[in-house]
């Protein structure tokens, strides 16, 4: 029985190993960032360590080490990797008036951010190292997409200058919120999107009063949201 039981065993894992030599390099490559992704979305950065992404995906250290150098490198490829799903939750809604589909577009984002809060905040409060250099960048082309992406949920191409720093100032508020909602908890999240889309309103009618194009773009907004054939 015990023969047995060891021949079943080292079928089992020679199977495994047949198995993980099939995979591509791309497919091996996706498959230690989807591990390292599970880990740093629970733990924050520094108390993940190569050793624990290899046990996560059931590969060598050696073999992760091979992939990517150490792990700042896997850091950056997992923060990569994460920059390019929230890209895709955050692909503007194309119908519904202005405020549903920034409603739309807040609850994708939050559902991006309870799915990796540990990462989400060890990032926007630090992060492991260097934010002037590579994650420094990769969080500022996310913000720049989510800027890309209200304007676009808004119907403007280029906005005035009161206008980038009025939006721009209600990200870092949206940012801060995800930050004490993870924290904190102690209100529901349904009822803190709603606070931020009505901060929003607010907001872009105070800046109107500074500038007559988002002035004009407030009023058009307002138009569309009682209009009710949209």
């Amino acid at each position: 029985m015990a023969e047995h039981a060891v021949t079943d065993a080292e079928t089992r894992t020679e199977r495994s190993r047949r198995s993980r030599r099939r995979l591509s390099v791309d497919e091996r490559r996706d498959e230690l960032i989807e591990a390292a992704l599970g880990l740093f979305s629970t733990r924050p950065p520094e108390d993940v360590s190569i050793d624990d992404v290899a046990v996560a995906a059931g590969a060598s250290r050696a073999l992760v080490y091979h992939y990517f150098g150490g792990k700042q490198e896997l850091y950056l490829a997992a923060l990569s990797s994460a920059a390019r799903r929230l890209s895709v939750l955050l692909e503007p809604p194309t119908e519904g008036k202005p405020l549903d589909r920034l409603r739309i577009s807040l609850r994708r984002y939050f559902d991006f951010v309870e799915d990796h809060a540990a990462g989400y905040t060890a990032l926007l409060r630090g992060g492991p190292a260097d934010r002037s250099g590579e994650v420094g960048e990769i969080v500022e082309n996310v913000r720049r997409l989510l800027l890309d992406r209200i304007l676009h949920t808004v119907g403007v191409e280029a906005p005035s200058p009161v206008l980038r720093i009025s939006l721009r100032s209600w990200m870092a508020v949206v940012e801060t919120a995800a930050l004490d909602w993870l924290e904190h908890r102690d209100i529901e999240r349904a009822d803190l999107e709603g606070l931020l889309v009505d901060q929003w309103v607010v907001m872009l009618r105070a800046a109107g009063r500074h500038d007559p194009v988002t002035a004009e773009l407030f009023d058009r907004m307002s138009q569309e949201e009682l209009d009710p054939d949209r």
